[in-house]
């Protein structure tokens, strides 16, 4: 798409399936933190986790929701300013929430079934974020080559 200011032509390269899609991700986001909190509340009271483990398992939790907020914003500030950096830094940190959601899916002390639907959910929205940021990155960086 371009526009015509004063003479000059520019290109919009910004994606809006990768924005819309962040959008999508932060409240699936939103859903999944707190399914997941009550999930763990639910586990302490009803079965017995090993000492350690449920401080282990809400420090992550929320270590994994700061991460997910800077990746969201990032990715929201970096497709809508063009910004090559921001977007590479949105992608890196869906490495590291990826981490955490692969954690949750296997590693915890219990998974219920319930957990395995919601991280696959979520895993799949971050193989779609990581795939259409990467788009959207290398149509910035060709931009300006």
């Amino acid at each position: 798409m371009a526009s015509v200011r004063s003479g000059r032509t520019s290109t919009v390269l910004s994606s809006v399936p990768f924005q819309s899609l962040l959008y999508l991700s932060a409240v699936y986001f939103l859903f999944y933190f707190l399914s997941t909190l009550c999930m763990i509340i639910y586990k302490s009271q009803v079965l017995s986790y090993p000492d350690g483990n449920l401080t282990l398992d809400l420090c992550l939790l929320f270590l994994m929701a700061v991460l997910e907020l800077l990746r969201l914003y990032w990715g929201v500030k970096g497709n809508l300013q063009e910004s090559e950096r921001c977007v590479g830094g949105s992608l890196a940190l869906t490495g590291g929430t990826v981490l955490l959601c692969v954690y949750f899916l296997l590693w915890q002390s219990y998974v219920l079934r319930a957990d395995v639907i919601i991280n696959a959910v979520l895993l799949a929205c971050y193989l779609l974020a990581f795939l259409l940021g990467f788009v959207t990155l290398a149509r910035f960086a060709s931009a300006y080559v």
